[in-house]
């Protein structure tokens, strides 16, 4: 049985399209949805997943061609034989090739593919392989970690086999349609030849203007017309291809550069030979350098500010210490404090929205709603969680919410959904003993509290001191959307809400 693979609709107003590169040959096996060649338009860059599971059959539209919508692109052959047509000796310099230059795995091969990574997130790293060539792999068990932006993604084992190859070795970067690596149900592995020489290729970083690398005819042309050179040009397509689109961001790159600048961080200081020889150089991770580039960026943005105040735990503590049984016993979660704290800043939200919105261009975006940040520690750097619509939360679902979304962080198992989309955030410093601190925000929010380490301080109550608990908090906020006045206000309200959590129930 063949099935047909077709243009896809291309959008409004958009007839024909190029057909800029094709991922796989005829004879070559294909799964469902995997990508099979990449169409190309005045506007965008289209791929053309397989329909069905199969041999790719022939190819009708070869690379350069221009097709309609709905064009026949390629057949496929789901039964697994390949029909004869003009494409067919493109595949046979592969089948005549010696046998250490091609991998020694046969039909009962599966490709181990990179995951679906989220929403917006388009490459990772490839951090560790929990296996090696010729080890023997159940299905469903772990065979790599990637790590994007923010979170860390394991890939298990689409069957089991022996892992016959592995094409994307650690500390490679693949984009999310990479595949990377084979195994072979019989057995069969690939030779230390081919595998050095894929391992190779794949490493070798789009945009490095490889010649054997033919560009996109479209982009050859606006090269031409903008009277620059390949090498300009750094290219995003398959092994580096220069796309059409990849010359105009090269053109508008050119047009608008600003002059140099001196370099932000200041060059490495002379290391004498004997101290170079105790020290350990060590790449940051993909989290670690979006950390830094989000807060950077946070600080350079943001007309950022910090108030502090000083809430008096006494209450919360009391109040706390009375009702953590019964409340672990009726809703199986510890009462804490982040419930306490979480609670009266939805509070105090209200009443200062300013601090619940985020500024988009020249307009202000107010949430009718709190989705609350928890930021979080974990090993590999700090991520934030987010507890959506938590102002209409009990106490209890709240710190149910907590505990969950804080272990999933701490294991590397949360999604990037799961951290996007918060409009306020609490970061408590205070479990790792901080006493103050000014927290930065987190873009595109206006507002982030501190909470910090409860501390016995003499305090002067009705003209006697007295020992009580207390906790700084500090409210960083963006100052072009807040003014000290609702800055101020919101911490007053929290630390009164703490103070007197009676307030909490009628809404005061």
């Amino acid at each position: 049985m063949t099935t047909e693979v077709r243009v896809p609709t291309l959008g409004e107003s958009v007839t024909e399209a190029t057909v800029a590169t094709w991922f796989k040959k005829p004879g070559d096996s294909v799964q469902v949805d995997e990508m099979l060649c990449e169409l190309e338009t005045d506007k965008v860059t289209v791929e053309v997943p397989s329909p069905v599971a199969g041999t790719l059959a022939d190819i009708v539209a070869a690379e350069g061609e221009t097709v309609g919508v709905d064009a026949l692109l390629a057949n496929i052959a789901e039964g697994g034989a390949a029909a004869a047509s003009s494409d067919a000796p493109k595949a046979e310099p592969k089948a005549a090739a010696p046998a250490a230059a091609a991998p020694a795995t046969g039909g009962d091969s599966v490709d181990v593919m990179v995951p679906t990574l989220g929403e917006s997130v388009t490459e990772a790293t490839v951090s560790t392989w929990f296996k090696a060539v010729g080890d023997a792999v159940a299905q469903d068990e772990m065979l790599c970690e990637l790590e994007t932006d923010k979170v860390s993604v394991e890939v298990p084992a689409p069957a089991a086999g022996v892992l016959a190859e592995i094409t994307a070795p650690e500390g490679t970067t693949v984009d999310a349609s990479a595949k990377l690596a084979v195994i072979s149900s019989s057995g069969a592995v690939a030779t230390p030849v081919a595998a050095a020489s894929e391992a190779a290729q794949a490493a070798v970083p789009a945009g490095t203007g490889r010649s054997d690398v033919e560009n996109a005819p479209s982009a050859q042309k606006a090269m031409a017309e903008a009277g620059i050179s390949a090498d300009q040009v750094t290219g995003t397509g398959r092994d580096g291809r220069v796309m059409k689109e990849d010359v105009a961001k090269a053109v508008a790159a050119a047009a608008t550069a600003p002059a140099p600048v001196a370099p932000v961080a200041a060059p490495r200081a002379p290391v004498a030979a004997d101290d170079a020889a105790r020290e350990e150089r060590v790449k940051m991770t993909r989290l670690r350098q979006t950390i830094a580039k989000r807060l950077k960026d946070s600080q350079n943005t943001a007309a950022m500010l910090t108030t502090y105040n000083e809430v008096d735990m006494t209450e919360v503590m009391a109040l706390r210490n009375d009702y953590k049984d019964l409340f672990l016993k009726k809703h199986g979660v510890k009462l804490g404090f982040m419930s306490f704290f979480t609670k009266a800043c939805c509070h105090a939200l209200k009443e200062v929205p300013e601090v619940n919105a985020e500024i988009d261009g020249t307009d202000i975006v107010y949430k009718n709603f709190v989705h609350m940040g928890i930021a979080a520690g974990t090993p590999t750097g700090l991520v934030v969680p987010v507890i959506r619509d938590a102002d209409a939360m009990s106490f209890h679902t709240i710190e149910q919410a907590i505990a969950e979304k804080g272990a999933r962080a701490r294991d590397g198992k949360l999604s990037m959904a799961e951290m996007q989309g918060g409009t306020f955030t609490i970061s408590n410093g205070g479990v790792y003993g901080s006493l103050m601190s000014s927290p930065i925000l987190n873009p595109p929010q206006s507002g982030i509290l501190g909470m910090h380490k409860i501390q016995d301080r003499p305090m002067a109550i009705g003209g006697q001191v007295v020992v009580r608990p207390m906790m700084y908090l500090a409210l960083s906020y963006d100052h072009r959307i807040v003014d000290g006045k609702g800055a101020v206000t919101f911490l007053v309200r929290v630390k009164e809400a703490l103070e007197d959590p009676r307030r909490l129930l009628m809404d005061l």
